[in-house]
């Protein structure tokens, strides 16, 4: 799409990838150098650079003439409460619901998979136990482990920051009693490769049906419909894991696709026209991606649900109809409030992952990795209202 942009509005574009694990680094350097690239494109809010990007209302109002409002989950991705303004466009999201080996689970009476985290760690244990089978949730600090651990935090209310942007990760008991559950899930249920998985580990232990379930992105079971057709039809979707105390069926996306005109910028109007016009090749990006690359503007994906219910790699045929509703279970990172710059530090720093490894290696108690954990997590909140 970029390069057929370029002839069409006579400008030359160019397309860096950088690896995922890579992308905060590139974007810190260019923003402490004031030159770059005119779009720098982040798989999740980019909130700490708010000071170098424009404000991105202007195309958020350009596509509501096309598409409609702008949706909850871009909205509490990419604006800054503070300032009053975007300091990023979203243009697609990814969804991350449970992978469960079917067959697997069918052997514990659970043919539908663990419903909440509860049955996560019966089923789990009872597999392990009796069959050799570990869970396979990610652990390390990685995107997949991020993603899973928030997540879960998130499902036990062990929330980061509360909706003004104040730490609540002190304040409560519900942080320990998450890394209580996490280690007994670990001790009765997990591997030690678990603790040692690099960025996208837990996807080739799935295929090779070393584990029993996962979160990921649907990518997972692209790659087994593509590889191993028999084993991709063993791994089903299910919805998030219901939460506890109140908290219902939720997970945070897998990727936020976000994209930041730098205040640097070369060609800034360039830059924002091609953000704008991306959202018209929405239908060509989600069909490209096979499907897992979810439009953040649903009307320039008017048959999704019909295309989810009838996907023709689907074995059963209604695997993928259940992300139909992942819009409604997936808020945005930082949630109960926006992606704060506080709260993307915390993720970028993989100061969750880091935490639960110093639990789950027997490094340090759940009480008192909590305690250090919401330490850290005061001093950048202080800082980041110290800077705003």
């Amino acid at each position: 799409m970029a390069t057929e942009w370029g002839r069409q509005n006579d400008t030359k574009v160019t397309v860096d990838e950088i690896p995922v694990e890579k992308v905060a680094a590139a974007a810190m350097a260019e923003a402490k150098a004031g030159r770059g690239h005119d779009v720098f494109i982040f798989p999740w809010p980019p909130a700490q650079f708010y000071q170098h990007a424009i404000d991105h209302a202007e195309i958020y109002r350009q596509v509501a003439a096309k598409y409609g409002s702008i949706q909850q989950l871009a909205h509490r991705s990419t604006y800054n409460p503070k300032s009053k303004t975007y300091f990023a466009f979203a243009d697609f999201w990814v969804p991350s619901p449970l992978h469960f080996r079917q067959d697997y689970w069918a052997k514990v009476d659970m043919q539908y998979g663990p419903g909440h985290y509860g049955s996560l760690y019966t089923g789990g244990k009872h597999l392990r136990s009796e069959f050799g089978i570990p869970c396979g949730l990610a652990f390390t600090p990685t995107l997949e482990g991020n993603i899973t651990l928030h997540t879960l935090l998130y499902a036990f209310r062990a929330w980061i920051l509360d909706g003004s942007g104040e730490v609540m990760f002190k304040k409560n008991v519900f942080a320990v009693g998450a890394l209580q559950y996490l280690q007994k899930l670990y001790r009765d249920s997990g591997t030690p490769e678990q603790l040692r998985w690099q960025p996208g580990g837990n996807v080739p232990s799935m295929l090779a049906g070393k584990t029993s379930c996962t979160t990921n992105a649907i990518s997972l079971l692209r790659a087994a419909e593509k590889q191993d057709p028999a084993t991709a039809s063993k791994i089903w979707l299910q919805p998030p894991l219901l939460g506890t105390n109140g908290v219902g069926v939720t997970a945070l996306p897998h990727v936020t696709n976000c994209s930041v005109v730098w205040k640097f910028a070369q060609n800034q109007d360039g830059a924002k026209k091609f953000l704008a016009d991306l959202i018209d090749n929405s239908r060509t990006g989600y069909a490209a991606s096979q499907g897992v690359n979810f439009p953040m503007y649903p009307k320039t994906v008017p048959d999704l649900i019909v295309r989810l219910s009838k996907d023709p790699q689907a074995n059963p045929g209604f695997k993928y109809t259940l992300l139909k509703d992942a819009l409604h279970w997936t808020p945005n990172l930082g949630v109960p409030g926006f992606a704060t710059p506080a709260y993307m530090e915390v993720f970028n720093s993989f100061l969750v992952p880091k935490m639960v490894q110093s639990v789950l290696t027997g490094e340090s108690s759940p009480e008192n990795a909590a305690a250090a954990a919401a330490a850290e997590i005061q001093q950048i909140a202080d800082k980041w209202k110290q800077l705003s």
